[in-house]
């Protein structure tokens, strides 16, 4: 983390790198937003990239009810889950900044910009945090792998009420519009409260033309059908290219996320970052 200190000056200019000691950098956060103390400050990340539009629709909502930092990867890194950057200087750059918003990017995994964001970028802890729009569900076992939950996890790890959304539209150019309402929902029910300490949530919305209410479940059980194509490249070697299906072995089952997907409900999934299987001990 102590890379982003290799200079001494701190870059105001959109898109370029910023430098220097801690205190500097949250005062370029300062700066950057026009902060009322009644504001919550709210800490917004992904796993798509800083230019995805669910991003900008995460923002453009959050903002709404406060402050808003985001810190995105400069790439898109799904499936990086909680992974972290440890053998490659971490560079932040400020891409533009609103009356209550401030987006920066980062060249490293989804949890990596969290936890530059919590240790060094946030000028306070934030009082919410959160991450997404994810352009598809991370709904079943995916939740194990998505970079949108690892984010979500982090925050909860440092005792920030988290939350962490997807929408059934993995196209780039997703219209976010339908979603909206229920992600302002759930914003304003967490910032009373309505997260418990140790618990994050796992919020997927489903693409179709009414979303028709909000049910609390569990994850669906299934697993991923990985199978790798074999292809061959221009030089004539082998590589291998993954694809794959989710295999729900539960689809029947109404206490669980995919079926209420599968049935224009959106799904609220409380998650633990403890793995702990407290049954068996």
């Amino acid at each position: 983390m102590k890379d982003i200190n290799d200079n001494k000056a701190v870059m105001k200019s959109p898109g370029v790198a910023l430098a220097g000691q801690h205190d500097e950098v949250a005062q370029s956060v300062s700066d950057d937003l026009s902060r009322e103390r009644r504001r919550p400050l709210i800490f917004v990340g992904n796993d798509d990239g800083f230019r995805a539009a669910g991003l900008a629709a995460l923002i453009e909502v959050a903002s709404r009810f406060g402050d808003v930092v985001a810190v995105a990867p400069v790439e898109h890194q799904s499936g990086k889950a909680s992974a972290i950057t440890v053998d490659t200087p971490l560079r932040v750059h400020r891409i533009h900044a609103t009356l209550h918003s401030v987006l920066y990017s980062v060249n490293g995994t989804p949890v990596d910009c969290a936890k530059l964001a919590l240790n060094r970028l946030l000028p306070r802890k934030p009082d919410l945090l959160l991450s997404g729009i994810n352009h598809g569900y991370n709904s079943g076992n995916s939740v194990i792998y998505s970079g949108t939950m690892g984010v979500t996890f982090e925050g909860t790890f440092r005792g920030v009420p988290s939350i962490g959304f997807s929408y059934g539209d993995y196209m780039p150019d997703a219209n976010f519009s339908p979603c909206l309402p229920i992600v302002e929902q759930v914003i304003e029910e967490a910032l009373s409260g309505g997260i418990a300490p140790g618990v994050c949530l796992n919020v997927n919305i489903p693409k179709c033309d009414k979303v028709l209410g909000v049910k609390r479940v569990r994850s669906a059980r299934g697993y991923w059908k990985e199978e790798f194509e074999e292809r061959i490249d221009p030089h004539g070697r082998t590589y291998y290219w993954l694809t794959g299906s989710y295999h729900n072995q539960e689809p029947d089952n109404p206490e669980t996320d995919l079926y209420w997907l599968d049935r224009d409900y959106a799904t609220i999934v409380p998650c633990r970052p403890d793995l702990t299987a407290y049954d068996q001990l």
